[in-house]
């Protein structure tokens, strides 16, 4: 059984702006088994953050079911859902979503406080992890005095002491320099090599070429999809530049 399957999923709203309806996802069928490094591509509109909130379960498909591991999301009540995004699935944002208020390990525990998890396993998970990404340093920190790829590390370290099930990041590099991007994506490496599964959305193609498989959104359907197999990040990387160059031609 496949760790995250997403079944048919079509997304429409109401738009805002005219009358009538958008279809933003039209027709997305694929799953993702657990340890892959998954990474999600297309043009702004495509569909993509559409699909990312689906699974983050803050917005729901109009029609078709996401399962993690044999579980149907929807059926997850509201008042139950908060702790089960807190505890299921880790999320990486672009802009970190850090607490200016709290130290670099403050905002770690964030999510065991949360679940009020012992503090003798808190303190044994953070220190795991702040050594597992390299941040122990910067534990007594406030976010505003780190730089900026220090701060997403700890928002990967916030994301997953948790132990999720997956990891969702959203344009992780996006607000990162080209040196920081890379060093991110060096711990992104690390930890799905630990096991840690990951899907993330994102405009990078040297980003996405360190994934292990990359999915294609064009006009709300899965239009392609890449398997790393025994390529080269470069090698991936031209592939992925080659498709992104066809789905722009095709749409002129």
């Amino acid at each position: 059984m496949s760790l995250l399957d997403v079944q048919h999923v079509k997304k429409i709203y109401q738009s805002r702006f005219k009358a009538g309806q958008v279809e933003a996802l039209k027709d997305i069928h694929f799953s993702v088994e657990k340890g892959e490094y998954v990474a999600i591509m297309g043009e702004s509109g495509s569909g993509k953050s559409t699909l990312l909130n689906i699974l983050a379960m803050l917005d729901k498909p109009t029609q078709g079911k996401v399962m993690l591991n044999g579980l149907d999301m929807q059926s997850i009540k509201n008042k139950e859902a908060s702790a089960f995004r807190r505890e299921k699935l880790g999320f990486v944002f672009q802009d970190f979503n850090l607490l200016d208020t709290l130290t670099v390990k403050d905002n770690v525990l964030l999510p065991l406080v949360l679940s009020r998890v012992a503090v003798k396993e808190m303190d044994k998970r953070v220190l795991d992890v702040l050594n597992q990404l390299e941040i122990a340093t910067l534990r007594d920190k406030m976010p505003y005095e780190i730089s900026g790829g220090q701060q997403q590390r700890v928002a990967v370290a916030r994301a997953i002491i948790t132990n999720p099930e997956i990891l969702l990041a959203d344009e992780p590099t996006g607000s990162l320099d080209s040196k920081s991007s890379a060093t991110l994506l060096d711990v992104f490496d690390h930890i799905n090599e630990t096991g840690q599964t990951i899907l993330m959305v994102t405009h990078s193609t040297a980003a996405a070429s360190r994934a292990k498989r990359v999915l294609f959104i064009k006009d709300g359907i899965l239009y392609n999809q890449i398997y790393r197999g025994d390529k080269s990040s470069q090698e991936m990387y031209q592939q992925i530049s080659d498709t992104l160059t066809l789905m722009a031609n095709r749409g002129e």
